[in-house]
């Protein structure tokens, strides 16, 4: 079986402290994925988060909270972070907060195990996790290369994603590490 490492929206916006979508902690998510990504070469999907061009239903008072995200001098936030160069990984780039759909089923070949690390632990990652989950992937979450809104928060999802176990595994960089025969 082959197993991917799905990185979630490790990009400007979520990392830069000037951003409005700015997340605590996202450097000590960027450095887990940083450790992680070494270990899939050819076998690592980057995932971004865009806004839609044309917001619809629910969507549309999401972005009257956040209009800064829709304004095109804002695009260049939505760049995956200097640290994770895209290279020979998959980019997936989704106007949604989940990011595993068909299209990233199929982008990544019948894989049925995935590594998943990014931000936010309480939104994109959490989502993410569920829906691959339900298609019957196994995930494994890399509790210290993800980061929330709050040390709360990322703990809350984290727990949340527990519940799915089986389906679901709650891990660490260093565990992932070891598997591979890296760890320290």
């Amino acid at each position: 079986m082959t197993t991917w490492l799905v990185l979630v929206d490790l990009q400007r916006i979520f990392g830069e402290p000037t951003s409005a979508w700015f997340t605590p902690r996202f450097a000590d998510a960027e450095a887990g994925a940083v450790r992680l990504r070494q270990l899939f070469p050819g076998r690592t999907a980057l995932t971004r988060f865009v806004a839609p061009e044309n917001p619809e239903g629910a969507w549309v008072p999401y972005y009257e909270q956040w209009p800064f995200a829709l304004d095109p001098d804002n695009a260049a936030l939505y760049d995956l972070v200097p640290a994770l160069p895209p290279g020979d990984a998959v980019v997936i780039t989704r106007p949604t907060f989940g990011k595993w759909d068909p299209a990233t089923r199929a982008a990544l070949g019948e894989t049925r195990d995935i590594v998943l690390a990014g931000v936010s632990t309480d939104c994109c990652v959490l989502s993410t996790a569920l829906a691959a989950a339900d298609d019957g992937v196994r995930v494994r979450v890399v509790a210290d290369a993800c980061a929330g809104l709050s040390p709360a928060d990322h703990q809350r999802a984290l727990d949340t994603m527990a519940l799915y176990a089986p389906l679901i595994e709650i891990a660490t960089v260093e565990e992932i590490l070891a598997e591979r025969g890296l760890a320290r």
